[in-house]
C-alpha cells in the first residue's frame, strides 16, 4: 500500500516565500490558502 509523504523541497519552497506586501499579493496568498482549506481537515487550526 503506497504511503503519503511530505515533499521537503516543496516545504522549503513555501518557507522561502517573501511576505506579501501589495493587495494583489495578499489576495493571491489568501486564495491559495482558501484552496487548501477545502481539502485539509482542521486547516484553520494548522494555519494558526
Amino acid at each position: 500500500m503506497p504511503r503519503i509523504a511530505v515533499d521537503l523541497a516543496k516545504v522549503d519552497a513555501v518557507l522561502q516565500w517573501s511576505t506579501p506586501e501589495s493587495v494583489t499579493e495578499i489576495k493571491g496568498f489568501l486564495g491559495l490558502a482558501g484552496y487548501y482549506r477545502r481539502f485539509i481537515e482542521g486547516f484553520s487550526k494548522l494555519a494558526m
